[in-house]
């Protein structure tokens, strides 16, 4: 990688980190081989690269997924998260408790969301995804030395979905092709993205042409293209779905941002825990090296004939934390530091990966982009309803009968998706809905009929979010639900800032004192909308200053807003 370019004003702070390269793959690969982390491994690469021990001490503390101690013959990692809590999570992690938990072999240990809110309880044997019902039958394999096989999951059901413009056992990579052979100027694909109105599919929302063209105009290089594939929050695995059933719209869109903003260098950052579709994503990078459209010399066009253009992508697997789906810390995780948020401005389009230029987006955008570059513009503005703008994958868990990604003309409402998902489980009745993951505020049964959709949503006391959508069923208690969610939040601050560090573990405590004491919503006190605002004005990132919203609109539900101030 190149040096970086002159400091931008607001990364001062940044003076007494180490340069790269980062030393995260190493520590992978590390753990890979022993299993975790052995001190005398440590001071080995401490030795071998020229870092002192202290910074790599310093990496592996602040990440969860890297061990300092031998693990168990089996690890178990058993979600407690909200789509699984809302299907008897609690009892089941008792149950597994109980079963194993005086096991030396087995070490049993609740985690955060892994992404597997379709088979809820989800748990994870040696990494392996299952569902909890099956958890006996997977340890009892890893116990025989067998590695447990685990085939991520279809929704397509094998015809391509609405965004995918290439039919069954067509050539794929149409559009980059194109614009290789110079048949396609990547300029027309950015002013394509920029009239189709497609917006970050991440949770931002940022207009994606409007960011292309931002990186695009930037005078400094290197420049680099990275696609944010560590979707970490409750109820989020419409990512990990794309990723299984079209890593070629991905990587092709992918692609094309690095052609249109001038990168040659472009990288899939994934989480750790979707290990299976990243192994999808891996051959797909080098099917294409093997076609060579990556690669020293990437095929100018249809003839065959090679340019002395360079596209290189490879995967960087993330060391865990919610905290690394946000940009900044996903920089700084790529380039060896603690994930830790940036102060912005400057934002990565202008100072990101080393100080260069950069482009990122999430798996969903960069999967739309072939389509928009096809068939243009006005095609994808046709595919909305009720004032949406294309189409937009979801992610629907909780009380459903049929949990699965779906993708729908962006402005369905919840209602029509809902229905797609075969309503309530148990045909009961619905108490409320999160219509964005996580971090999005909580909604009545009367706004069912709200369109799922960036502005709509907004207007409405919500947020589209990640694109998650969790329903709750009536009898389910909302303040236990927005405390699990705060529980999440409190887990997975990177503790930079004094708010959301503080706030978040104060929050918490007085939430669950309520809960344990028979309390509800009526007897939630003054102190958590205080903390509530404190920590949405001066957290620095959007972990933060979401934390308490869920909780927040469990009090408006229940007719406790004005009671407590908000």
């Amino acid at each position: 990688m190149a040096k970086a370019q002159a400091r931008a004003p607001g990364v001062e702070a940044r003076a007494g980190k180490f340069p790269g390269p980062s030393l995260i793959p190493a520590l992978h690969a590390i753990q890979e081989r022993l299993g975790w982390l052995p001190r005398e491994e440590l001071v080995a690469l401490a030795r071998d690269v020229r870092r002192p021990l202290y910074e790599i001490e310093g990496l592996i503390s602040f990440y969860p997924h890297f061990r300092t101690e031998p693990p168990a013959g089996v690890e178990l990692h058993v979600c407690h998260d909200l789509s699984c809590w809302l299907q008897g999570a609690d009892e089941r992690i008792a149950a597994l408790r109980e079963r194993y938990g005086a096991d030396p072999g087995i070490e049993v240990t609740e985690v955060s969301c892994i992404g597997r809110c379709d088979t809820p309880p989800a748990v994870a044997v040696n990494e392996c995804p299952a569902a909890a019902a099956a958890a006996g039958t997977v340890i009892d394999a890893a116990r025989a030395g067998q590695v447990p096989e685990y085939e991520p999951r279809t929704y397509g059901g094998g015809a391509p979905w609405p965004n995918d413009p290439y039919a069954a056992g067509e050539q794929r990579y149409r559009v980059l092709r194109a614009v290789l052979s110079g048949e396609l100027d990547p300029a027309q694909v950015v002013t394509a993205l920029q009239d189709a109105g497609l917006r970050g599919m991440g949770g931002a929302g940022f207009p994606t042409g409007r960011k292309w063209a931002l990186v695009a105009a930037q005078a400094a290089t290197p420049k680099y293209v990275i696609c944010n594939a560590d979707e970490s929050e409750p109820g989020t695995f419409k990512d990990r779905q794309i990723l299984a059933e079209q890593p070629h719209l991905v990587l092709e869109g992918l692609l094309l941002g690095m052609l249109a903003v001038g990168a040659e260098e472009g990288w899939v950052f994934v989480r750790h825990e979707y290990g299976p579709e990243e192994a999808v994503i891996r051959r797909e990078i080098e099917s294409l090296r093997a076609a060579g459209l990556v690669g020293d010399g990437v095929l100018a066009g249809n003839n065959g004939s090679a340019s002395r253009r360079r596209l290189s992508v490879e995967v960087f697997t993330s060391p865990g934390g919610y905290i690394l789906g946000e940009e900044s810390a996903l920089i700084e995780c790529m380039e060896g530091h603690r994930g830790e948020p940036r102060n912005k401005p400057p934002f990565p389009g202008t100072y990101g990966l080393w100080g260069q230029p950069t482009l990122m987006n999430s798996v969903e955008t960069f999967a739309h982009v072939p389509v928009i570059a096809e068939r243009g513009a006005g095609w994808w503005r046709s595919q909305g309803v009720n004032g949406g703008t294309g189409l937009k994958f979801f992610a629907v868990s909780g009380h459903v009968a049929r949990p699965g990604v779906y993708c729908v003309p962006m402005g369905s409402t919840a209602r029509q998706l809902l229905e797609l998902a075969g309503g309530v489980s148990g045909g009961r009745a619905l108490a409320a809905i999160q219509p964005g993951g996580a971090s999005s505020n909580f909604l009545a049964p009367d706004g069912l009929d709200v369109p799922l959709d960036f502005d709509a949503l907004a207007k409405a006391g919500s947020m589209l979010g990640s694109g998650a959508v969790v329903v709750l069923a009536e009898g389910t208690d909302l303040l236990a639900a927005a405390t699990n969610v705060l529980r999440f939040f409190r887990d997975e601050s990177c503790g930079k800032c004094v708010p959301c560090r503080a706030g978040s573990i104060k929050a918490h405590q007085i939430l669950t004192g309520t809960l344990a004491a028979g309390g509800g919503p009526a007897e939630v006190d003054e102190r958590i909308p205080q903390l509530e605002e404190t920590m949405r004005r001066t957290s620095i990132c959007g972990l933060g200053q979401v934390a308490l919203g869920p909780v927040m609109s469990v009090l408006r539900l229940t007719g406790q807003e004005n009671h407590h101030g908000t």
